[in-house]
Order: C-alpha cells, then structure tokens, then sequence
C-alpha cells in the first residue's frame, strides 16, 4: 500500500447543536476528492477526534469510504490509550472498509511508555490488526517524540507499513527514513515541511493545510515532480504562513473558518474548544488573502 501526495486530517463540522452533520462532511470529501486528492484521514487531531463519542467515529468512517469508493485511500486515527481498545477500533474500522489504522502513541502515562513498552504496544496490534497500521508521532500533543530505533524496530514488521511525523523537525525526518525498513514510508504530517519533504523522497504528508488549500498543496508537489522547482518552492512559501496560522496560532477554530471561506463546510468546534472572535475572523481572512487563496 503506498500513500502519495497530500491527504488531509478531515475537519470534523459540528452543527448549531453540536452534532456531526454528515451532509456537511461528504459535501468536504467530494469537494476534496474533485480537487485530486488520493487519500483522506478520518478521526485526525485536526478532525476533533479526541472529543467524537465512538458511535460518531464509527459513523464518519462508513460514511467516508462509502462516498470514496476504490478512488482512493481511507486512513482512520484509531490510536487510543489501551492496547486493547485500540485493537478494538482498528479493527472495527477495518470493518467498515477503512484501509489502513494512524495509531497516536499513547500518552496519558508518559513516564511508563518506555520505548520498549511502545514497540510492545505497537506489535500487539499489528499482530490483531486486521488492516496495515502507521505509527503517529506528534510530540505537540503527546509529550512523546518517538526514537530513530523505535522506528528502525517497527518497520521490520509487516503490518506496520509506515508513520506520520508532526515534529516538523527535517533533521529528525531524515533520521526515520535513515533508520527504516526499505518499504517502510515515512510520511509528514505538516504543510510547514512539505517542499523539503519532497526534497528528500518523501511521497505524502498528512496535513492540516489540505483541509482548506488541497489544490494548492497538490500543486506544490506537481511543480517539483516536473522539475520546476522555483515555482514549487514559491508556492510552499506562500502556503506556510496560511499553515502557521491554522496549525499553532489559532488552531482547529482558524483551520474551519479558513475552509468555510473557501468553500468547504467547517461548522462549529466542539467545546471546550472555542470559536474565533471577530478580530481573529480578520487575521484568516488577512492571511488567506496575502496568500491569494480568497
């Protein structure tokens, strides 16, 4: 199974009363799937997953593969605190259709998940998974920034067929792929290292960007794939303040706005996340307009 070019963390919209409004996701997937996009995450972090109840995480992923179809890749976030529940829902998943499991490291007791106690984890549920799974590394969130070892272990296994790396640390990225299994694919999982990525072989990135810029970020790979790398480089410099902006300042808030303003159906957060006031409202619409986007 090989995963190219950029596929985005799906936004989870929310309607006035809270709930998944599914009509607003599959409106997202066909406006994502018209641009040319070949694979879509379901339950990223940027898709609100740590707040969906199961039946809602259950329900986006029948929902997603059935308006996919064979057209292209479905990954689901199924990492969860347990190796047990996380066996649990990859599997679950794999029911559905879902094609491949993103596996968050589990976080909650950081100071006991040694490296070993994590291949253990990670190699229990390759061996009851029934689909392939990728290990998630995003120290942002989990406090925990996986090894070059750990990825040199893991990638000997043949149901662990990769990873998406949010570090956004381009040092660290050449050490995984250094470290790893031939087949093993690295993937990244920022907007803000997709043209140096592509630099160094990388043939996916997992990225919030693509979300509300999925034409662009598709862009940036065509340029460099046909040798036009000034081009791609000035396109990727352009889209990096747009990532910084929905990413690290403002968050999931400023990515579904970002998306509303260009045509793809964000809604509202889910509390205790906030909703973007006003004279936030003007920075996206400031920053997507310096960058041509609206």
């Amino acid at each position: 199974m090989k995963f190219t070019g950029p596929i985005p963390p799906m936004v989870t919209p929310f309607d006035e009363k809270g709930n998944v409004d599914i009509d607003a996701h599959l409106h997202n997937v066909q406006q994502w799937s018209d641009a040319g996009l070949q694979g879509f995450l379901v339950m990223g972090s940027n898709s609100e997953a740590a707040y969906l109840e199961t039946d809602e995480k259950l329900d986006l992923i029948r929902h997603t593969v059935t308006q996919v179809g064979k057209s292209a890749k479905v990954l689901v976030g199924t990492g969860m605190e347990s190796t047990r529940s996380t066996i649990a829902l990859t599997n679950a998943a794999a029911a559905l259709g879902a094609d491949a499991a993103l596996l968050l490291t589990p976080f909650y007791y950081r100071e006991a998940m040694s490296e070993q106690a994590l291949i253990r984890h990670f190699f229990e549920i390759a061996n009851h998974s029934d689909i392939p799974i990728l290990l998630y590394n995003v120290p942002k969130y989990t406090g925990i920034n996986v090894s070059s070892a750990l990825v040199r272990e893991i990638s000997e296994h043949p149901n662990i067929i990769g990873m998406k790396d949010s570090s956004g640390n381009i040092g660290q990225l050449v050490q995984f792929q250094q470290a790893a299994a031939p087949d093993f694919q690295v993937l990244v999982g920022t907007a803000a290292v997709w043209y140096p990525a592509l630099d160094l072989g990388t043939t996916a990135g997992i990225m919030a960007l693509a979300n509300c810029a999925p034409a662009e970020c598709l862009e940036v790979e065509r340029l460099f794939h046909a040798g036009e790398r000034d081009a791609a480089r000035a396109l990727y410099q352009t889209l990096v303040p747009v990532n910084a902006l929905v990413t690290g300042n403002m968050g999931v808030a400023a990515l579904k706005y970002a998306c509303e303003l260009r045509g793809i159906r964000g809604g509202k957060v889910r509390a205790p996340l906030s909703e973007l006031s006003d004279a936030q409202k003007k920075i996206v619409e400031k920053t997507l307009s310096d960058a041509n986007l609206i």
